[in-house]
């Protein structure tokens, strides 16, 4: 499985991006894949997971309202798209994968058995 996230950039705060992360390897169905991200400093943690078996999603509280995850099982391609983006936002975003059929708060808590590489976000403020 291999996983390339892009869309990162720079951004004034209030501001939006749209990271993208386009996965090869994984199966026609049974997985979750999703965002984490890590600030300076601070510990890894999942931001939004999809699970392929029924859509189900996951979003932090932190972002509820302000992201979105969306999916295209065809091309097997996953979006976040970032709106009133904070400077609390600023992290190394990271696409994350998993095979199997679970629950997206699950995967999101847990973790993904496979990574890309980060995708930095930096929100000015």
């Amino acid at each position: 499985v291999q996983l390339q996230a892009s869309g990162g950039g720079l951004v004034q705060a209030g501001g939006s991006l749209r990271l993208s992360c386009a996965a090869s390897g994984l199966p026609p169905d049974d997985y979750a894949i999703g965002w984490f991200r890590q600030a300076p400093g601070k510990e890894r943690e999942g931001v939004s997971c999809i699970s392929s078996a029924d859509k189900d999603i996951f979003y932090i509280e932190s972002v509820k309202g302000r992201f979105t995850i969306s999916s295209d099982s065809v091309k097997k391609m996953v979006y976040l798209q970032m709106n009133s983006l904070k400077a609390e936002d600023t992290a190394v975003y990271y696409c994350g994968a998993r095979e199997g059929l679970f629950y997206s708060d699950y995967v999101c808590e847990d973790g993904m058995d496979y990574w890309g590489k980060g995708t930095l976000v930096i929100v000015s403020s």
